[in-house]
């Protein structure tokens, strides 16, 4: 076994600067788990939205919704999904225009 020796001003500013170093994961893991708590997973969007999970996999896959994950599950913004709901109510009210038919 090696022994290592310090001053203990030195020890006194490691054990400062890992305190530190501590309060601040403290202040992100709880910043980043408020957000998590704050965002709808894949299940509660599907039954938002009247998806299935192959359509929401869809809207992922093709940048239309942003999504978090962590580890296997998934998040999403509830902005994001009021978001779409608003897009598709506009796409709903639009007028369709009508082509008289012609024949070739």
């Amino acid at each position: 076994m090696e022994v290592v020796t310090i001053e203990k001003r030195t020890f006194l500013y490691i054990c400062e600067r890992f305190t530190e170093f501590a309060k601040r994961m403290e202040s992100l893991c709880s910043t980043h788990i408020q957000k998590v708590e704050n965002g709808l997973d894949s299940q509660e969007v599907c039954l938002l939205l009247g998806f299935s999970k192959r359509t929401l996999a869809y809207y992922r896959s093709s940048g239309r919704l942003a999504y978090s994950q962590i580890g296997s599950k998934i998040y999403y913004k509830s902005s994001d999904i009021e978001k779409i709901i608003v897009d598709s109510e506009i796409q709903n009210q639009s007028p369709k225009q009508i082509k008289p038919y012609e024949k070739n």
